[in-house]
């Protein structure tokens, strides 16, 4: 069982790479058997459909997005570079995964349940993050505020504003510059002192 697991894993990331050079819709199960060395028929014994393998892969994509955000919620002490950083590799890592951000953006996708489903966890997941920033800023009085997950949701829907910006209209934007400025709004504000 444990090497179906392996397999599956492996399986997963190759269908990723397929999903990122075709695009959904012109990937069928023969691209990814292709890719992974296998027959068609081989890779129905791990999944059912290409949409299951297409929910895997975005699930997977998830994941990874989550333990990068992770690592730096762990690496960083100081409530300012936190949400400074989190908010950079956010966006980096994001635009790395591409199956995850068509996932979230594509019209063509959006009849898939599972995709909303992840979608909504996942911003859960990411206003709590951001809420415990913020209260540990608070509690440090590095941070004036007196509803933090209102405060996180606000954050929150700023980034998720930029995305479209970012990744849509130039690809390769100076991400850093973006974020930058974003957090001077955060952090200072648009009134003049």
């Amino acid at each position: 069982m444990k090497d179906k697991k392996n397999i599956q894993k492996s399986l997963i990331k190759a269908a990723g790479q397929v999903f990122s050079q075709y695009g959904y819709k012109k990937t069928s199960m023969e691209d990814i058997a292709r890719k992974f060395g296998m027959g068609k028929s081989s890779l129905y014994y791990y999944f059912k459909s290409k949409e299951e393998i297409f929910e895997q892969v975005i699930i997977f994509e998830a994941d990874l997005l989550r333990e990068k955000l992770k690592k730096v919620f762990e690496k960083y002490q100081d409530p300012r570079q936190r949400l400074n950083n989190y908010i950079l590799v956010r966006m980096k890592t994001f635009r790395e995964l591409s199956n995850y951000y068509d996932a979230i953006f594509s019209e063509d996708l959006a009849h898939f349940k599972f995709i909303e489903q992840i979608r909504i966890r996942y911003d859960q997941e990411e206003i709590a993050t951001l809420e415990k920033i913020l209260s540990e800023g608070v509690r440090l009085q590095v941070f004036k505020l007196e509803n933090t997950v209102l405060a996180a949701t606000a954050i929150f829907t700023a980034i998720k504003g930029l995305e479209i910006p970012l990744f849509w209209k130039n690809k390769y934007m100076d991400i850093e510059n973006r974020v930058d400025d974003l957090v001077k709004i955060l952090f200072y504000g648009i009134l003049k002192r």
